[in-house]
């Protein structure tokens, strides 16, 4: 019997690319000995992605679309996407053609080869800036110091998995706050890695500004790591031995002169003080706040409509 794959494909305003992608993806899947979905997750979309999608079903059965009722984000879209997925291995990637298609039958072998968790490694990136790629290598060399769990660096929201791996998970990784590529690389299991070479943009340009790549940066340092809570202790021990030096200074300077100098250093390590106390007490504002959206516990996303669906 022949396996499955399932490829689920993140779909926002993606009206100009979503015809190229089709049929440079189909036209691969067609050649291998899998079977195959592709299942496009429209999230929330304002142009007429949509309607393009709902033109591919209607002409390809394979072709499974799902809706959500607003815009949920990248993260969520995959995770319905991998919720609907019924194949013996799944693929997510991008619907702007950055991920090559081309690279599918190499992720199928890995497949067949035994691997649970394939790791798409960017090698270089066309359309990103220079600010982009040190943004991102930093933060992976960042979030490698701080957390427990050790990421691929460079790995990418273009990644494959095994349905074993896939019902982990589906059951297991549901928190509000995501970031799906890090608990692909925290399930354990066998894995791999594959490079590749970011393409540029068919269409369109990308949904994630800098405020938002920050935000992001941040909400995941914090689901993965502690340590920032720590940063309270570190700070007050590196406080309590800048307070006794200012006093070994203040005492020797009235000994020396007689007076102690006056109080601009005072002011200044005041203000740093004041600085380090608020950004302790804004980590801690962040990690309430993403307690407070799992005890809420809404949904991670709604389906409004779905196609070929069953």
């Amino acid at each position: 019997m022949k396996k499955t794959l399932s490829v689920v494909v993140s779909c926002y305003n993606e009206e100009l690319a979503l015809d190229r992608f089709y049929e440079e993806t189909a036209s691969i899947l067609k050649k291998l000995s899998w079977k195959y979905e592709l299942i496009f997750v429209n999230d929330g979309s304002q142009d007429q992605t949509l309607s393009v999608l709902t033109r591919l079903s209607q002409s390809d059965e394979r072709v499974k679309v799902i809706s959500f009722s607003r815009n949920f984000g990248h993260e969520a879209a995959m995770i319905a996407g991998l919720d609907y997925s019924q194949g013996d291995g799944i693929v997510c990637m991008d619907a702007d053609l950055q991920h090559p298609p081309e690279y599918l039958p190499e992720i199928v072998k890995k497949l067949e080869e035994g691997f649970d968790v394939i790791n798409m490694v960017r090698t270089r990136n066309e359309s990103a800036g220079w600010f982009k790629n040190i943004a991102s290598s930093a933060f992976y060399r960042l979030i490698n110091v701080l957390s427990d769990v050790k990421f691929e660096p460079n790995a990418s929201d273009f990644f494959a998995v095994s349905g074993k791996a896939a019902k982990v998970l589906k059951d297991n990784y549901r928190e509000k706050v995501r970031f799906l590529r890090g608990y692909v690389q925290n399930i354990g299991y066998p894995r791999t890695t594959i490079e590749y070479e970011a393409r540029t943009r068919v269409a369109g340009e990308s949904k994630y500004s800098i405020k938002k790549l920050i935000a992001f940066s941040v909400n995941t340092i914090m689901c993965f790591s502690n340590l920032p809570l720590k940063l309270g202790i570190y700070a007050g021990c590196g406080a309590g031995i800048l307070g006794i030096i200012m006093m070994i200074y203040t005492i020797w300077s009235w000994a020396r002169v007689g007076t102690p100098s006056g109080y601009a250093t005072i002011i200044v390590l005041m203000c740093f003080m004041f600085a380090v106390l608020f950004l302790i007490v804004g980590i801690i504002g962040n990690y309430i706040a993403i307690l407070f959206a799992e005890l809420k516990d809404r949904p991670i996303y709604i389906v409004e409509e779905t196609k070929n669906i069953h």
